[in-house]
């Protein structure tokens, strides 16, 4: 299996333990970049020449014996719609491709400051604000499991670059469904979180947005596996003076009861599920859980 096909908890692995150099790991996103990125236009901004620095900068520091993070030298993608320092904000807009950021948002910072390497900005629809991702800026994003479905909105770029494997992790946000639509469209795991888990602050931003879109916008990660979404989101959530709203809050509580006990509904009032016939219990059962 080739580097850019793990997931990033076994990336993160690695090349913690040396088995894979961050260098690698990167060169090999960016190699599968080369490879597909033309097909379906996910990753709209390379960041290549930097991207290969941060990577040779984290092969060094470990090799130094430094702490690392729990994403040292993982590729990782950010959506054109968040401050990335000294990049533009362009949000998909032709008027604002020349918006440079002058500091990292809250949630890149956290991913950076975790040890990960951002290789690319991912496309979005103008404004952010519909579930395609096509705009007069950076053109059509693609699905990579069919061209001819939406790979949805307005994380679009961020689901297409996951799914195709140009990156282990993408961020992405939401306000009514723009990480779920993507992660739908594209077959990938996307984890809108409620408000005050992830910080949010976009220097870039000359005005506040509405109280209805405060309230309903959240940060949130796009991967291939649920477990690479758990460790995104425990990256992501670390506060930031810069958003009032976080709220410091534990990510995990008390383990339940055992011993766990799962009780199957093959049978529905008014219908019966998928397989019922053959007395095979599908995944569409109803499932009651308790401890």
């Amino acid at each position: 299996m080739e580097l850019w096909q793990l997931d990033a908890t076994e990336l993160a692995r690695l090349i913690r333990v040396g088995q894979a150099s961050s260098r690698e790991a990167v060169g090999a996103c960016l190699a599968r970049m080369d490879a597909v990125n033309g097909k379906v236009n996910a990753v709209v901004r390379r960041m290549d020449e930097e991207a290969l620095a941060a990577a040779d900068a984290a092969d060094a520091a470990r090799a130094h014996g430094n702490a690392l993070g729990p994403l040292h030298g993982v590729p990782v993608t950010i959506k054109v719609n968040t401050d990335r320092k000294d990049y533009p904000t362009d949000n998909g807009v032709v008027a604002f491709r020349n918006l440079i950021a002058p500091d990292d948002a809250p949630v890149v910072a956290n991913l950076r400051m975790a040890g990960a390497v951002i290789i690319g900005r991912t496309n979005v629809p103008a404004f952010s604000m519909r579930g395609f991702s096509e705009n007069d800026l950076h053109g059509r994003t693609l699905n990579p499991r069919n061209r001819e479905v939406s790979p949805g909105g307005s994380s679009g770029g961020a689901g297409a670059a996951v799914a195709a494997g140009i990156g282990p992790i993408a961020h992405g946000n939401d306000i009514a469904g723009s990480v779920c639509f993507p992660a739908y469209c594209c077959g990938i795991i996307g984890l809108r979180v409620g408000l005050g888990r992830i910080p949010s602050f976009n220097h870039t931003a000359k005005i506040a947005r509405g109280i209805g879109a405060q309230l309903m916008a959240t940060q949130g990660p796009l991967t291939r596996t649920v477990r690479d979404a758990r460790l995104a989101l425990a990256v992501m959530a670390k506060g930031d003076r810069r958003d009032t709203r976080w709220v410091e809050a534990p990510l995990t509580g008390p383990p339940p009861p055992r011993p766990i006990r799962v009780a199957l509904v093959p049978e529905v009032p008014g219908g019966e599920t998928h397989g019922h016939n053959t007395r095979k219990v599908q995944s569409s059962c109803a499932v009651r859980c308790w401890g």
